[in-house]
């Protein structure tokens, strides 16, 4: 019936209509939900309720059809745990925090029966997860601002609650830096992309870029958080920064041989040099970006970063040594731990990719950590005292290829990730606890989309879905039953419609020819 798995659902007879005689009722704090549900089901009337979010004396069985939405702080199931009620007469929502509250929307959402009847029940849901993020690339190809609010609304419908936005790399930069336009004046167009995975010598000839002025950013933070969804930014270092390097070669670590933004794929060798110089534009752009995204936790990258120019270096050679190093790769967990540093003093926290096996040094546990290379690294960094999103490639990257059918188009080579897959993924694998935010475990679980292979919104679309909805189920309640889950996933597909989403895997499902292909 639900994407993702509700806890728990009790049928009841009848069902409640949706009609302009519908009062809504809306308790202290729960105004932002209560918006989102006139904008999704045009309820228009209003009435106070002044129970002060205490659903002790409140008669659902009044005659006047009534939506009620009520904070209710000491509900048991944590803080985006929802009860939802519905009878013929009345429709209660309540939740310990705004967040419950969101979701319960999003539930009436996919419950919505020929857009005027909700079925009586008794619903209870929580989420097995604090983090359920998906992670989309857009310098590699950007993505217009329309479809990032329209992804927003796709998210937040399955539940997940974090918009990851990866800002930066060697191909692009895509936020204005007040102060350093050369930032995106330079670094934000490339000259054309590469054809096929890393290491072609095939390239299209088409220039391409585009970035977000931080208006529109701004916009974007609070059109998510209308719908309970965070926006995250990343902006990567010490490496992937042949776009910042394009912009400021002074910067790198041969200011004497310039390099454009890079037109291919992969692992670039050029990165930050260690000068004051490059720490203090990556504070600056920190500082501006905290300002611009209210959220906790701000991305920094970390990843693939070959330190063979630190190596050569002299400058970065007397920079491990003044800081006592034994070597000059180990100035990567130092640059990180700078970062790290400077946003505590800003009051937020710190992410990075976890490159456990691949870097040496090693972060403060202090930062929350990604491993997308395998979950036992994931395993490994909770031992470490870590707060840990598990992200490893084979479970959540979806820009790997979904099918083996003819039809298919390209994706990152290497793997095939299939709906199934995806279902079977467990983040506490081993008994792995969950994280309260501050303790070492599992905070969350992340699904990426990077985007050398998917240059447009409908490609974008095509790879995310349904495998979202399964990601999506894993994150809120846990892999359980796959052929139980493609049972609700079917009479999905019609709501996937609904939000403008009919790609080709979807079709491909419904053809029984094609069904046991997409179970593998």
């Amino acid at each position: 019936m639900i994407i993702p798995r509700p806890a728990a659902v009790e049928r009841h007879a009848g069902r409640f209509t949706l009609d302009q005689g519908v009062r809504l009722s809306v308790g202290p704090g729960a105004e932002r939900p209560a918006a989102l549900l006139r904008e999704y089901f045009g309820v228009q009337n209003e009435t106070g309720d002044d129970t002060g979010g205490d659903t002790a004396g409140v008669d659902t069985t009044a005659p006047t059809s009534t939506i009620r939405l009520a904070l209710v702080p000491n509900q048991a199931g944590g803080p985006e745990q929802y009860t939802l009620t519905v009878r013929p007469e009345s429709v209660t929502l309540t939740a310990p925090t705004a967040a419950g509250l969101f979701h319960g929307v999003q539930t009436l959402r996919q419950l919505l029966e020929d857009e005027h009847h909700w079925p009586a029940l008794t619903l209870t849901d929580h989420p097995l997860l604090p983090w359920r993020g998906f992670m989309l690339d857009v310098c590699r190809h950007f993505m217009p601002l329309p479809y990032l609010r329209q992804l927003v609304d796709r998210i937040a419908f399955h539940k997940l609650n974090v918009l990851h936005l990866h800002l930066t790399d060697d191909q692009g930069w895509r936020m204005e830096i007040e102060g350093h336009p050369r930032l995106t004046e330079v670094g934000a167009w490339r000259t054309e992309s590469m054809v096929g995975p890393a290491g072609s010598t095939r390239y299209d000839g088409v220039p391409h870029g585009g970035y977000y002025t931080q208006r529109e950013l701004r916009d974007l933070v609070e059109y998510a958080a209308d719908r309970g969804v965070t926006v995250v930014p990343e902006i990567e270092m010490p490496g992937h920064v042949r776009a910042l390097l394009a912009a400021y070669p002074e910067l790198g670590n041969h200011p004497e041989h310039p390099q454009p933004v890079w037109t291919g794929w992969g692992v670039s060798e050029d990165i930050l040099g260690v000068s004051d110089a490059a720490l203090d534009l990556c504070r600056e752009v920190l500082d501006q970006v905290r300002q611009v995204f209210p959220s906790e936790y701000i991305h920094i990258g970390g990843e693939e970063c070959p330190t063979v120019q630190w190596e050569r270096s002299p400058a970065a050679q007397d920079r491990a040594r003044e800081l006592g190093l034994a070597e000059p790769a180990e100035l990567r967990s130092w640059f990180l731990k700078e970062m790290r540093d400077f946003l505590a003093t800003r009051g937020r926290r710190s992410i990075c990719w976890d490159e456990s096996g691949h870097a040496v040094g090693s972060l403060p546990r202090d930062i929350t950590v990604l491993p997308w290379r395998d979950a036992a690294h994931g395993a490994e960094a909770v031992q470490r005292g870590h707060r840990v999103i598990m992200a490893p490639h084979r479970f959540t990257y979806l820009d790997y290829q979904q099918h083996d059918h003819p039809e298919e188009p390209p994706g990152q080579p290497g793997y095939r990730v299939t709906l199934a897959d995806i279902h079977a993924f467990d983040p506490l694998d081993g008994g792995l606890p969950v994280s309260d935010g501050d303790s070492p475990g599992v905070l969350g679980a992340q699904a990426q989309l990077w985007t050398e292979f998917a240059p447009t919104p409908a490609h974008v679309d095509y790879l995310l879905f349904p495998r979202l909805c399964a990601f999506a189920e894993v994150a809120w309640s846990g892999n359980g039953d796959y052929t139980e889950f493609l049972g609700r996933l079917q009479p999905h597909y019609a709501r996937l419609r609904a939000l403008g989403i009919r790609p080709a895997a979807v079709e491909w499902t419904e053809r029984p020819e094609l069904a046991g292909r997409m179970q593998r």
